[in-house]
C-alpha cells in the first residue's frame, strides 16, 4: 500500500506518541531508582547508581525473585502440558461442544483477577481444606497461563495441514510417533512463544497471588507492593523494580523473536512455493 507522505507522518506520529504513552512511567520509575534521596521527591536532584547493589544484596528481594520463578516455572510447565492436550483435543477432533469448549478455556483471562482470586482461595481454602502455600499460587497461576499456551498451540495447529500426520499414520507409525516426530516440531516455536508469556505473565502476576499465597511468603510483585511506600530507602525498591521490568522484558523479547522467525520463514516458504507454481 502506497502513503502520501502527509499519511506517513502522521503515521509516525501516532507511533511516537504510543511509545510515549507506555513507556514514560516507566523512565519515571528508572528516574525514582537513580534517586539518591531517602524520601520521595519530584524531580530527583541528583543522579545515582548506588540503590541497585543495595537492590541486589537485599535478602528479602532475592528471597522473593526466587519464589517468583518457582511459581513462574513450574506454572508454565503445568500450562505447556494442559495446554498443549487441550489444544489437539479441540484443533484434530471433531465433537459435540468443541466451540463451547474452547470457550471456556478462553474465558479465564478475560476475568478480572480479584474475581478469580477470591474463587480460587474459596475453593482452596474452604472446600479442598489446603493451607496457602506456593503450591496453591502455582494452580493458580496456571489457570490463566494455560489460555496462553491454548491460544498459541491452537493457531498454530489450525494453520497446519495433517497431511504429513495423515502420511505419518498411513507409513504405520503409532499415534505417540506421529505426535513426537511430526507435530511437536511443528508446534514447537509456537509452545516455546506461548510458554515465555505464560512465565512472563505469572511473573508479574499480584492480584491472584495476594489470595492464594500463604503467610509470611512474598513473590517479587508483593515485596515491592509492600515495601513500596516504606518511609525509608525508597531508591532500593525502585531499583527492585526496574531490575523486575529488565527480567520481564526478557521472555517476551525471547517471545516477539521467535514469532519473527517463524513469519519469515512462513514468507520464504510461500514464495518458494510461488516460484515452485510459476515454474511449473
Amino acid at each position: 500500500m502506497r502513503l502520501s507522505p502527509v499519511s506517513r507522518n502522521l503515521l509516525r506520529l501516532a507511533v511516537g506518541i504510543t511509545l510515549a504513552f507506555i513507556y514514560i512511567p516507566l523512565f519515571i520509575i528508572l528516574l525514582y531508582a537513580m534517586n539518591p534521596a531517602q524520601t520521595l521527591a519530584w524531580p530527583p536532584d541528583s543522579l545515582t547508581l548506588e540503590w541497585f547493589p543495595k537492590a541486589i544484596q537485599d535478602q528479602a528481594a532475592r528471597d522473593a525473585l526466587l519464589n517468583s520463578l518457582k511459581v513462574g516455572v513450574v506454572a508454565t510447565a503445568f500450562a505447556l502440558i494442559l495446554g498443549t492436550l487441550a489444544s489437539l483435543a479441540v484443533a484434530r477432533h471433531k465433537f459435540f461442544g468443541r466451540e463451547s469448549i474452547t470457550f471456556l478455556v478462553l474465558i479465564p483471562i478475560a476475568l478480572p483477577g480479584i474475581v478469580t482470586g477470591i474463587a480460587l482461595n474459596a475453593t482452596f481454602t474452604q472446600v479442598l481444606g489446603l493451607k496457602l502455600t506456593l503450591f496453591t499460587v502455582i494452580v493458580a497461576h496456571a489457570t490463566f497461563c494455560i489460555v496462553i499456551v491454548f491460544n498459541n498451540a491452537a493457531a498454530r495447529l489450525r494453520r497446519m495441514s495433517t497431511s504429513l500426520e495423515d502420511a505419518s499414520a498411513d507409513l504405520g507409525a503409532t499415534p505417540w510417533t506421529t505426535f513426537r516426530r511430526v507435530t511437536l516440531p511443528n508446534m514447537r516455536s509456537a509452545l516455546v512463544a506461548g510458554g515465555l508469556l505464560a512465565f512472563a505473565l505469572s511473573f508479574d502476576e499480584i492480584v491472584v497471588t495476594n489470595f492464594t499465597i500463604g503467610v509470611g511468603e512474598k513473590t517479587l510483585p508483593i515485596y515491592i507492593f509492600e515495601t513500596l511506600f516504606r518511609p525509608n530507602q525508597p531508591g532500593k525498591v525502585y531499583a527492585v523494580a526496574v531490575i523486575a521490568i529488565i527480567l520481564s522484558m526478557i521472555p517476551v523479547y525471547l517471545a516477539t523473536r521467535l514469532t519473527r522467525g517463524e513469519a519469515a520463514t512462513a514468507r520464504g516458504a510461500g514464495a518458494a512455493a510461488t516460484t515452485t507454481g510459476a515454474t511449473d
